[in-house]
């Protein structure tokens, strides 16, 4: 019949012969290597899929926890324009310029000490959703005051608010983010502060047309609609999974970390890292007072993380950012520049390049680190800063000095952006452990808004006594110190694990300081 192999089968009929066997086990060899190829393409193809879906979740996850940032940046840039047209309405004095202008921030940290007990009691989402309502109620109030008393007492609601909102959502995007992403992510706050300030200033230069009894209240009510976006988000962002660990609520860590980390293994590995972390807290769980006592009487490595983490932040409002960025318009009109729309304007391009440049830090943060931004930023702001303070003192109000005040402002708020501005929020995140992390991070925040409602409640004050060239030059020694401040005390954390991180201020005073440099975690990690 033309078959080789034909043969009888057991009852006598006739049927297809066995294949010869080394031609068997070759055939047989080849369909495996075929099925194993198209399973591992297959496994590839899951794994993209899965990495794809998990880094939507997550930056989906930090862009709504961000939202709350946009309230303070909103803040910061309305009211540089709003004051000018309630000074007018309003007939408010200097010094009650100062006082309104700068007691958000002041107000702000009794939010931020209040938020890290709160956002370890009702996790750190609902914290973030707090936040947004208590600030809605002030911008409500403010909105519709007719004196400056009403005024005060919607800041000082919204201050509270903001205080909230400032502490807790690093925190909360440090503790969803994969190691790989977290600078990045945990930058996306000082991003949405920077929209909320051109947004400000955008406002700011959309209304002042409008009489000024009208103008000023549209721009501050304007500032409740992020808070309604902030409402439907709680409705999407996952808890925390660490906040979940130290509540005992395991297998709802589990669940977020598969939703934010790439592979089983991966997760099975930060949950175990996650719950060896929070072992200590296990016999303290809700003794607010042991956290506290620990805090206030630290250990070394302690004492170093809260010297860290609360002293960058307070570089990062001494070295007068926000009074650049409220007082805008009047460094402008000191510089010679004339009209309110010709300074609003001017205020425009200032949010602009703040907005652009903190996007530069985000593509950078986890590619070349943190320290090397903050030296390029702190460095950059020294020389911007007495670049302003020269064209302030020397060159008048002739058009090299309107163009050297204008580009000297923009270059200082571009380098702030660059560096300290995100990477302050994201070392502060990074460096406490877990048991501590929220309240530590409150202590930062604190800090933060304290220098920043001093220097902003002092400003012009300070300014009628040493000139504002005077004050810009203080800003620059200032600056040039917070260089120091990051060479000596700020570490490395890009790439490394929030325990990891953990582990170097635990082993920095164990360790002779020839072996180890400052940064070097894994060296410390194999240490262990």
């Amino acid at each position: 019949m033309g078959l080789v192999g034909v043969q009888e089968s057991g009852n006598g009929e006739m049927g297809l012969s066995v294949v010869p066997l080394g031609t068997k086990n070759k055939y047989r060899r080849m369909d495996s290597e075929l099925t194993e190829d198209v399973d591992d393409a297959s496994r590839h193809h899951h794994q993209e899929n899965r990495t794809k879906s998990t880094r939507k979740f997550v930056f989906a996850s930090a862009v709504f926890a961000s939202l709350n940032s946009v309230l303070l940046g909103y803040d910061v840039g309305v009211m540089s324009g709003a004051i000018i047209f309630i000074q007018e309405d309003l007939k408010i004095t200097e010094v009650q310029e100062e006082i309104l202008v700068g007691i958000l921030s002041v107000v702000s940290l009794f939010g931020s000490l209040a938020g890290g007990r709160t956002s370890d009691a009702i996790g750190r989402k609902w914290t973030m959703g707090l936040a947004a309502v208590i600030f809605q109620i002030g911008a409500a109030v403010m909105t519709v005051a007719h004196s400056f008393e009403v005024l005060m007492f919607g800041r000082l609601l919204a201050g509270v608010g903001i205080g909230f909102g400032v502490m807790i959502a690093p925190v909360y995007i440090a503790e969803i983010s994969p190691t790989i992403a977290r600078g990045s992510l945990t930058s996306f706050p000082e991003i949405f502060i920077n929209i909320g300030i051109l947004l400000g200033y955008v406002s700011n230069y959309i209304f002042s047309g409008l009489p000024a009894h009208i103008n000023w209240r549209i721009m501050l009510g304007v500032g409740i609609l992020p808070s309604v976006f902030i409402g439907f988000a709680l409705f999407i962002i996952p808890e925390s999974p660490r906040w979940l660990v130290i509540q005992n609520r395991i297998e709802e860590a589990r669940s977020v970390l598969m939703k934010t980390n790439d592979n089983e293994r991966e997760v099975e590995e930060r949950l175990a890292e996650i719950q060896l972390a929070a072992g200590t807290t296990d016999g303290e769980k809700g003794e607010e007072k042991a956290v506290w006592r620990e805090l206030l009487s630290p250990s070394p490595a302690l004492c170093r993380m809260l010297v860290t983490g609360f002293g960058i932040q307070c570089f990062q409002q001494i070295t007068g950012i926000d009074a650049t960025v409220y007082y805008s318009p009047e460094i402008f009109k000191q510089a010679g520049v004339e009209g309110n729309t010709h300074l609003l304007a001017a205020t425009v391009a200032v949010g602009v390049t703040k907005t652009v440049f903190i996007l530069v830090a985000i593509l950078l943060i986890d590619k070349l680190g943190r320290k090397p931004l903050l030296y390029v930023s702190t460095i950059g702001m020294t020389i911007c800063l007495f670049s302003l303070g020269l064209s302030l003192s020397l060159l008048g109000q002739g058009p090299l000095g309107v163009a050297l005040s204008i580009l000297s402002v923009c270059g200082n708020v571009a380098f702030f952006s660059v560096g300290i501005g995100p990477v302050c929020w994201v070392v502060t995140s990074e460096i406490f452990p877990l048991r501590l992390r929220a309240q530590a991070a409150a202590l930062g925040a604190v800090g933060n808004r304290v220098c920043s409602g001093l220097v902003a409640m002092s400003f012009l004050s300070v300014s009628n006594a040493i000139t504002m060239g005077g004050i810009f030059f203080t800003f620059s020694a200032v600056s040039a110190l917070s260089v120091l401040f990051v060479h000596k005390l700020v570490p490395e954390t890009k790439g490394k694990s929030l325990e990891q991180i953990e582990m170097l201020f635990q082993n920095e005073y164990e360790l002779q300081g020839s072996e180890v440099e400052l940064g070097d975690v894994e060296h410390l990690v194999q240490k262990q």
